[in-house]
């Protein structure tokens, strides 16, 4: 099934979208997500969407399933992110240069020292990194990137630069980790290695990034998988996909790629 693709206007967003997307209309506001969602409304169990930053995101957390379902959700939020494009001297925040307490967490979102204290990774097209959920965390300016999460919509937002929203110090310093970013968790395009590599594996997302279908069903299992096109088209059931869509597969649909294609593909859990 081919997944419908949504825009969405955020603050921190760019008008310059690659030449893939749709163009924001003329008077309307910056468009920062692209968010792929069956067209009958139904709700999967991954999110993904892409980001197009014009500034930073907001400083930012998310809460882990038990901290979710203890405030009412259906359960939290941990994600990753691939980088398409990066401006030079582009960065992401992911962690604190050192172990922070809730209420030293509280008082740098307050005096705005929660930027310095953060800890600033620059990026290049191709490098990923996984978020675990409680990671303080922002997107920096200048980049495009895919982003795969759990599908539920909870954000803590610690510090947004003065811009005139809604804090959440109380949620988001109580569900924070905010610890140094455990460098395990981001592959860098720079370190070389084979295209074709297993991005990450955790009991709550597989994410791989392949050009061979038969080689994705044997990694990843015969359940639902989400494909990402980096390069090239991918088809299943007639449907096909290219670089700015995204296609849900189950179980007994069968993916075809075109000789130049790339793509990213998840499954929810461990797999692989």
């Amino acid at each position: 099934m081919k997944l419908a693709a949504t825009l969405v206007e955020k603050p921190w967003g760019r008008h310059d979208l690659p030449g893939w997307a749709e163009p924001p209309q003329e008077g309307r506001e910056p468009i920062g997500e692209l968010w792929f969602a069956p067209p009958d409304g139904t709700h999967l169990p991954l999110l993904v969407k892409y980001l197009f930053t014009g500034e930073r995101l907001s400083v930012q957390v998310h809460p882990d399933d038990a901290q979710g379902r203890a405030r009412g959700l259906t359960g939290g939020k941990t994600e990753c992110w691939y980088i398409i494009d990066a401006e030079p001297g582009a960065t992401l925040g992911i962690g604190t240069a050192m172990a922070l307490d809730p209420q030293q967490l509280r008082d740098a979102a307050l005096d705005g020292s929660i930027e310095q204290k953060m800890v600033w990774h620059p990026v290049a097209a191709g490098d990923f990194f996984f978020i675990p959920a409680g990671t303080v965390h922002a997107v920096g300016a200048g980049i495009t990137l895919v982003e795969i999460q759990q599908n539920v919509d909870v954000t803590y937002r610690l510090y947004d630069y003065g811009r005139p929203r809604e804090l959440h110090l109380e949620d988001g310093t109580a569900v924070s980790r905010a610890q140094p970013y455990d460098a395990a968790h981001a592959l860098r395009s720079a370190e070389g290695g084979p295209r074709e590599r297993l991005l990450v594996q955790d009991p709550l997302l597989t994410v791989l990034r392949t050009g061979d279908a038969d080689l994705l069903r044997a990694r990843l299992g015969a359940g639902p998988v989400w494909i990402v096109p980096l390069a090239g088209v991918a088809t299943a059931d007639g449907e096909a996909a290219g670089v700015g869509e995204c296609l849900y597969l189950d179980d007994t649909t069968t993916l075809r790629l075109s000789d130049d294609a790339w793509m990213l593909a998840a499954t929810q859990g461990e797999q692989a």
